[in-house]
């Protein structure tokens, strides 16, 4: 790509004869060597699941997490280099606390959505900065409204979703996800499901360790987006590991068939 963009991809502010940002696809490819995080909008809530890479085993379990919670009823996972996503993160939290000051109440998802990516898009526009190299899952749930959910990504572009991944295995993650009925699943269900997304699209010959992150949002929760509990955690792991166990088993006696 740096051969096709020479001489075009030197700011962010300069457009290729074609119309194209090189920084901004730099950035989504910064974005696509990131390990895979995905959100499932549910009946009752929203889930999160991210696979957070560990490059090393003398990491402390839990640390560098990818999973960020900006107000009480608002969670972030992110995908990209995760520097960059704990500065837009901050952005995100010191937009809901101004507003819960000046307004005494939470800040609406949409309006959060609106002032982050722009933003985030406002680095896309001069040559003295750099588009961030991540993508955010961002989502709560309000009793009236119900469970709402966006993606922000590099260019500061922000869609609506029922279910959505980012990160490496995003395409392969994006093919499982079509295959549930998001909107009849409660919570309970969807983390199962997200969690045995996760463990289906890692890629266990290049990237051996990972850690799994799990959260969710909704009415079983009072609102508050927060960890799922351990109990929880470890039957949507276990759910995971069986139905891939038994899936490989499945191939091994068509194969031998």
């Amino acid at each position: 790509m740096s051969a096709i963009g020479t001489g075009y991809d030197l700011s962010a502010s300069q457009f290729s004869p074609d119309g194209r940002v090189f920084q901004v696809e730099y950035a989504n490819k910064a974005v696509e060597n990131s390990g895979t995080a995905i959100a499932l909008r549910g009946s009752d809530g929203v889930v999160f699941a991210v696979e957070k890479l560990v490059t090393s085993k003398l990491y402390e379990p839990g640390a560098n997490r990818r999973i960020f919670t900006v107000d009480r009823h608002v969670g972030i996972a992110v995908a990209g280099l995760i520097a960059d996503a704990r500065a837009v993160v901050e952005v995100a939290t010191e937009e809901a606390r101004n507003y819960r000051h000046q307004y005494r109440s939470a800040i609406p998802i949409k309006y959060l959505k609106d002032r982050v990516s722009m933003y985030v898009h406002a680095y896309t526009l001069y040559s003295a900065l750099r588009p961030f190299g991540a993508s955010l899952l961002v989502a709560s749930y309000d009793p009236m409204e119900g469970p709402d959910m966006f993606c922000i990504e590099p260019s500061g572009l922000a869609y609506g979703y029922y279910g959505c991944s980012i990160g490496k295995a995003k395409q392969a993650a994006k093919t499982e996800i079509e295959k549930l009925k998001l909107k009849e699943l409660p919570c309970r269900e969807l983390i199962k499901e997200a969690a045995k997304i996760i463990y289906t699209v890692h890629d266990e010959i290049k990237d051996k360790a990972f850690e799994l992150e799990l959260s969710w949002v909704g009415s079983f929760s009072d609102g508050l987006h927060v960890p799922v509990p351990k109990e929880v955690f470890e039957e949507a792991e276990k759910f995971a590991k069986d139905s891939l166990k038994s899936d490989s088993d499945s191939d091994d006696e068509i194969q031998q068939d």
